[in-house]
Order: structure tokens, then sequence, then C-alpha cells
């Protein structure tokens, strides 16, 4: 309950379904939008050095808000309560994510303890033995739970750093998502057709 007030503090103001990033998207649609530019040029010096990892496989890549989340959370469970994957039957549970994240930090925490300050790997991750695949891609993001906890915390925050790892560091995404996320890696695009015929609608 003590951290519920610091957690509301660091909460975002913004709508929940806010797309954060959404400059960067801006940028790209004008790169495919213009037919001088080369979208697959290498990015010039000093536009950012390249993340060591992509999404979160364990808790150490996660932000500290959302190991701030894990803390705070109270287990009401009115998170799981209105989230849709939980009511149809599915594996799903809000209120799991953050328990499961709170147990693996704590892990995370003996073993740092133990090891005089340093992590030890123990052959564990938050993805995989503690958070399953399939209770990462029934998540429709749809925020109900963020809109439901008392406290400000967000599951999703945590669901789509795991998402972003299966997806950009392991290869494993959901097979429905494959052939979309092929069309975008070989066209710049979700559609199956090359970049050079992306306008060809309008000469119709």
């Amino acid at each position: 309950i003590i951290l519920a007030f610091p957690n509301t503090w660091y909460s975002k103001l913004e709508p929940r379904t806010q797309v954060r990033n959404m400059p960067r998207i801006t940028e790209e649609v004008r790169l495919m939008m213009d037919p001088s530019a080369d979208p697959y040029a290498t990015p010039a010096e000093g536009d950012g050095a390249p993340p060591e990892r992509f999404g979160a496989r364990d808790v150490q890549d996660l932000s500290w808000k959302s190991l701030l989340d894990a803390y705070t959370c109270t287990e009401c469970g009115r998170c799981t309560s209105e989230c849709p994957a939980n009511l149809t039957g599915k594996l799903l549970s809000p209120r799991k994510i953050m328990m499961d994240t709170r147990d693996r930090l704590e892990e995370v925490g003996r073993n740092i303890d133990a090891n005089n300050g340093t992590f030890q790997d123990d052959g564990k991750a938050l993805l995989g033995d503690y958070i399953s695949e399939e209770e990462l891609w029934a998540c429709t993001t749809c925020n109900a739970c963020t809109q439901a906890c008392p406290v400000n915390i967000d599951p999703v925050a945590i669901i789509m750093d795991m998402r972003r790892n299966l997806v950009m560091e392991e290869s494993r995404p959901r097979p429905a998502l494959t052939t979309m996320l092929t069309n975008v890696e070989n066209n710049g695009a979700p559609w199956q057709f090359a970049q050079a015929d992306r306008m060809k609608w309008t000469e119709e």
C-alpha cells in the first residue's frame, strides 16, 4: 500500500492507448512516401546506439516503473476480473503477470545477495519459466486491466516488452504475424507488393 503513492505519482497522465513513439512512426511513414529516399540506407552516425536487447526476457530488462508496479500490486484481482481474455477462458491473468514479476524479482535479489552483489546465471528467466508465451499472446492490449487498477499499475507494458523480445530476439511470433512481419521486412509494409507499386492505386 505504501508504494501506491509513488507509483501513482510516476504514472503516465496520457491516455493508456496513446502511442508513445508516434514521432518515430511519422518519420518512417514520411520516409516510405518519399520516392527519392532509400528506406534501407544505413542510418547516419550519431542517430543513436542500438539497444543491447530488444524487449524484455527477464526482470533486469524491464523498466524501473514496471518493477515498481510489481511491488505496488495489492493482489486485489480487479485487473483479472476485467480482462476480456481471462473472461473468455484464456490463460492470461494480469494479476498473475504482476505476481510472477515480483516473485522473479525477489529471486534475482536473493541471487545477488548470495553472490556478493553479482548476479549469477541461474538458468531461469521471467519469460518461459514464470510467464508463458500463451499468456502473452492472449492479451488484446485493450488496457482494461490498467483502467481497473486502483493504484495505476500497467501490466500491458510488461506484456508488450516480452512480446517484443519474442519477436525481435527469439524470432518466435505467432503464426498469424509471420506473413505480415515478412512483408514488412521485404517490402517495408504489411502488404504483399513491392514498394515501387505502393502508389499505383492513385493512377486508377
